[in-house]
């Protein structure tokens, strides 16, 4: 592993006028690039299923974006963004969520420097009579970040949190688009397939996959499985440092069924596994590293919450390797001898040039930010071939970023 990385080895120019600022009408008329034995070609997203092997195996993230960006305005008329990122404590978002009167969470604020000590209120309207949310900052605790706060929400109301947002909130749409959510985008930033709330970004890979394309595939018998991690708001965080060395990676929640593992060992090594996205890639490769810490005994249960760091796939020069086979035997017993149906914990794995990615054949994704973690992963799977790669969607007017075209790219 070279932590001396450069991160302007991963640049390139991507003009404003590059960027998706809205999605296409139809999701499956996007533009695919296909990365496919040393080639590059193209067609449209909705004929997917012609580069994909019958039998395959597909892994999709199911994670649901939440209405989680709520602007409040001070007497002043200054106006307060709050980012709503994770419950605060110990509650799970679903805990959250269906919370009444009272919540706390973990925001981030824009504008913060103008709103210090006095709590925001915001007049809301349901089924035609009025009522009060309000929020305040609550001391900071330990596991806060820098920039991130606890806040109290309040709402004089007999409805869930879960309702609250449906009215107060907006879709949190990335930061690079400049623009406030729209009408549109309440349903096109978010997957067909999206089924467990917790994101405040949507795994944008699949926003192109329609109910004909997925259709299409099951004909194929191409075997569909899903995977749930949440994504957070750092995986828009800018890599500040000159090299890799000094960038914290963020973390995410994930969360993975017995039946999920199940199916990847009964096709590994028998079928290609394609990834739909960065994050089921990141997902389900930080699973092999828990199950080597389960092999060397020093992980005691999986009915506690796990945690993958940042680099722990690096810091494993003194044990000897395991097969992918066998890690993912080893989570399944350890599941069977203490009777789970699921796993859960967090990740905070970075995948960069070095790393030998260990489940995925393929990988679905669009086209990612300059000197970013995901640019890095990018190159982790193809090489030094996503510059070109790049520089082919560039030329061929590929539209980029989360509202933008795709690519299916093969190890």
């Amino acid at each position: 592993m070279n932590l001396n990385l450069k991160i302007e080895d991963f640049n390139y120019e991507l003009s404003q006028s590059k960027i998706a600022q809205y999605p296409l009408e139809k999701r499956d008329e996007s533009k695919i690039l296909v990365y496919k034995n040393k080639e590059i070609s193209e067609d449209i997203f909705y004929n997917i299923d012609k580069y994909i092997d019958a039998k395959s195996l597909m892994v999709f993230n199911d994670t649901k974006v939440i209405r989680a960006r709520i602007f409040f305005y001070k007497s002043t008329g200054a106006e307060i963004e709050i980012l709503l990122l994770e419950p605060a404590g110990l509650k799970t978002f679903e805990e959250a969520l269906s919370s009444y009167n009272s919540c706390q969470w973990i925001c981030i604020i824009g504008n913060a420097s103008k709103w210090k000590h006095d709590s925001l209120k915001k007049q809301l309207k349901k089924d035609g009579s009025e009522f009060i949310l309000e929020v305040e900052r609550k001391p900071a605790t330990n596991y806060i970040e820098r920039n991130y706060f606890n806040l109290e929400f309040r709402w004089n109301r007999d409805i869930s949190f879960s309702e609250v947002l449906e009215i107060a909130a907006d879709v949190p749409l990335p930061p690079y688009l400049h623009r406030k959510a729209e009408e549109k985008d309440i349903e096109r930033y978010q997957t067909i397939y999206a089924d467990v709330k917790g994101s405040v970004a949507a795994p944008t890979s699949g926003l192109h996959f329609s109910e004909d394309v997925l259709k299409k595939l099951k004909e194929k018998n191409i075997k569909l499985e899903n995977i749930t991690l949440h994504i957070g708001a750092g995986t828009f965080k800018p890599v500040k440092s000159k090299t890799i060395s000094g960038h914290k990676m963020h973390s995410e929640k994930i969360f993975i069924s017995k039946t999920f593992l199940e199916n990847l060992l009964s096709a590994i090594e028998q079928t290609p596994i394609i990834s739909v996205g960065t994050t089921s890639m990141r997902a389900v490769e930080s699973l092999y590293w828990l199950a080597k810490e389960i092999h060397n005994n020093k992980y005691k249960s999986l009915k506690e919450d796990f945690k993958v760091t940042q680099w722990q796939p690096y810091n494993q020069s003194n044990t000897p390797p395991i097969n992918r086979r066998d890690s993912l035997s080893i989570l399944l017993e350890k599941m069977d001898s203490e009777n789970l149906k699921m796993i859960k914990g967090e990740t905070e794995i970075i995948i960069m040039p070095g790393y030998e990615v260990k489940y995925f054949d393929a990988l679905i994704t669009n086209f990612h930010l300059p000197e970013s973690t995901l640019l890095l992963l990018i190159s982790a799977f193809v090489g030094d071939k996503w510059r070109e790669i790049y520089d082919y969607a560039l030329m061929s007017d590929f539209r980029f970023l989360s509202y933008g075209d795709s690519s299916i790219l093969f190890k």
